[in-house]
C-alpha cells in the first residue's frame, strides 16, 4: 500500500519530510547530551517571528530542549506569500501541516539528547490548529500528505499548549474528539478576532470529554498579543506576554516532571 501511494503521488513518508525539516530546525537547550523531555514549537501562519526564540529560553531554563519547527523555510515560502495564501485559509490548512508535525515527533523522538518519553507540543494559531488536527485524525496510510502517518507514536506526547489556536470555519474538526488526550494549557485571547470565547471553551470543553486535563487561561489580549508586532487587529501586549511566558515554564514543569 505505502509503495503504490509512493509511486502514484510522489507523497514523502516521514522520513524524508524530516529530513526537509531538520536542517531548517532551531535547537535550544542545555549544552549537555543527555537525554531530556522535549517540547516543539510550531509557528503561526506568518512564520517564524521573534516570540517562540523566547518561549524555546523559558524551556532551557526549565531544563528542556525545544525545537522550533519551520514549516516555510523547506517550501521555499515567504512571509508575503504566507500572509496572502496560508493566514487567508486559501492554502495550506492546518491538516496539510498535519505530517510536519508527525514528523518532527518521529524525528526528534530519535535523537540521543532526548527523553522519547517526555514529550511536549506547542502551537500558535495555525500551529495550534494543526496539532488539533493530529489528534483528531486517524492516521491511515496517505492521510495528512504522508504515506506512512502511524509511524509517528502519540505515547511519549505527555502535554500541549495551545496558545490561541485557529478554530474558525476552516477548522471543520475541532469538536471531533482526540485519539490521544495529554495534558492541555489552552490560551484563549478575549478580543480574538478569529474566534469567540464560547467556542473556544466548547473546544475546551471537547478536549475535557476525551479525557484530557485541560486548563484554560482567557487573556486580556487580541490575537497573538505575545508577538513583538502590531498587525491589524492585532497588537503586542507586553505584560501579557511576560505572564504567557511565566504559564509555559511552570506547565512544562508541572505537567511532565524530570529529574
Amino acid at each position: 500500500m505505502e509503495r503504490k501511494l509512493r509511486r502514484k503521488s510522489g507523497m514523502d513518508d516521514l522520513k524524508r519530510r524530516w529530513a526537509r525539516l531538520e536542517p531548517h530546525i532551531t535547537v535550544v537547550g542545555p549544552d549537555d547530551d543527555r537525554p531530556r523531555p522535549a517540547v516543539l514549537l510550531f509557528h503561526g501562519c506568518g512564520g517564524l517571528r521573534d516570540h517562540l526564540p523566547r518561549y524555546a529560553e523559558v524551556a532551557k531554563a526549565a531544563g528542556w530542549r525545544a525545537f522550533i519547527i519551520d514549516s516555510y523555510g523547506p517550501r521555499g515560502w515567504g512571509r508575503a506569500f504566507t500572509l496572502a495564501a496560508v493566514c487567508t485559509g486559501l492554502s495550506f490548512r492546518g491538516y496539510e501541516r498535519v505530517g510536519d508535525v508527525l514528523a518532527a515527533i518521529r524525528g526528534v523522538s530519535a535523537r540521543p539528547d532526548v527523553d522519547a518519553t517526555k514529550l511536549a507540543l506547542a502551537g500558535w494559531s495555525h500551529g495550534g490548529w494543526s496539532i488539533m488536527e493530529m489528534m483528531s485524525g486517524a492516521p491511515t496510510p496517505g492521510a495528512f500528505g504522508v504515506i506512512d502517518p502511524a509511524e509517528a507514536s502519540l505515547s511519549g506526547v505527555k502535554a500541549v499548549w495551545l496558545a490561541y489556536p485557529y478554530i474558525g470555519p476552516f477548522a471543520f474538526n475541532r469538536l471531533k474528539p482526540w485519539r490521544h488526550c495529554p495534558r492541555v494549557l489552552a490560551v484563549t485571547c478575549k478580543r480574538d478576532h478569529l474566534t469567540t470565547v464560547r467556542n473556544a471553551e466548547q473546544v475546551n470543553a471537547m478536549i475535557r470529554n476525551c479525557g484530557s486535563q485541560v486548563e484554560s487561561w482567557i487573556a486580556g489580549g487580541t490575537h497573538a498579543f505575545d508577538e513583538p508586532t502590531n498587525n491589524g487587529p492585532m497588537r503586542h501586549d507586553p505584560t501579557l506576554t511576560a505572564e504567557a511566558l511565566r504559564r509555559f515554564g511552570a506547565f512544562l514543569t508541572d505537567a511532565v516532571p524530570h529529574g
